[in-house]
């Protein structure tokens, strides 16, 4: 084993993990990825500390957030150094569309320069993450579409696939046929724009995850894996909640699912705490992908 795998292994009884064959990082395609927003306090802080911290819970691959022409206020080649150091792989990376809130690294507000700065990292998808509030109008839905598709457009051009991340408000009906959801599906290249399903938002929209994967088969190549508490619905450590991921995970075929990442947007513990009950249920139940 080579030394910098047993040093991220061997904290808090991963190494006993990969002895006994329930983690091993060269057999397996995406050993564990987290969604950076998950530690956003900590990175606030100090962001090369935070990445260390979670290379030594077993963690290899990213999805970042924030990217505004710099990624959390290091230059692409001061990033691509820290990422380096810390044996870390970006997959995946967070965009707003830019409607409402014209910044860079929005789909609409250069994103040329966006698609260049993420593949000089070597990310494989760029992700429209949210729609703001005021975003959220019959007229904005109505060219999600398009916009999808063009954005796709340039990331394919650079090697980088497309996807849309859903919240709970886009299962809500847009009409009288179909929630928002649907027609972004229905509406968008299959091609050039594909999804990345947050199992918990789904969920609380009482929406089941595998009727979306048999309806649109192969569209789903990344999920958000995060639960949802019994009573109060807010986000929990993943097995510590009511989502079943072992029936999820058994159509991941069906899906298209290429990658998945750990988020827990809050908690009532400290946040490594969570990520490591996270992370133990996640080797307990051997969710890594072949």
């Amino acid at each position: 084993m080579l030394r910098k795998d047993f040093i991220k292994l061997s904290s808090l009884g991963f190494l006993g993990l990969y002895s006994c064959g329930i983690f091993n990082v060269n057999k397996r395609k995406n050993t564990l990825a987290i969604q950076l927003y998950t530690v956003r306090d900590a990175i606030a802080e100090d962001l090369e500390k935070t990445m260390e911290k979670l290379a030594s819970l077993g963690f290899t691959g990213l999805e970042i957030y924030g990217y505004n022409g710099n990624f959390f206020g290091k230059n692409r080649n001061e990033f691509k150094e820290i990422l380096k150091n810390t044996g870390f792989r970006v997959i995946s990376s967070h965009h707003t569309t830019g409607i409402q809130h014209k910044e860079q690294g929005t789909l609409l507000q250069n994103w040329g320069k966006s698609v260049e700065d993420l593949h000089f990292i070597n990310s494989e998808y760029m992700v429209c993450s949210y729609l703001f509030p005021e975003e959220r109008t019959i007229e904005n839905y109505k060219k999600l579409p398009e916009l999808f598709n063009k954005s796709g457009e340039m990331t394919k051009n650079a090697g980088i696939q497309f996807a849309y991340h859903n919240h709970d408000f886009e299962f809500e009906k847009f009409d009288e046929n179909q929630n928002v959801y649907d027609f972004i599906l229905t509406h968008s290249s299959s091609d050039l724009v594909k999804m990345e399903l947050d199992l918990y938002w789904i969920a609380k929209a009482g929406l089941d995850p595998i009727s979306y994967f048999e309806k649109y088969p192969g569209r789903f190549p990344l999920w958000h894996v995060k639960d949802m508490k019994v009573q109060t619905k807010d986000f929990a450590e993943i097995g510590n909640g009511t989502i079943d991921f072992e029936k999820i995970f058994k159509v991941k075929e069906k899906a298209g699912l290429q990658y998945w990442f750990l988020e827990q947007d809050s908690s009532d513990k400290d946040m490594f705490e969570s990520i490591r009950i996270s992370r133990d249920f996640i080797a307990k139940h051997d969710f890594f992908l072949k």
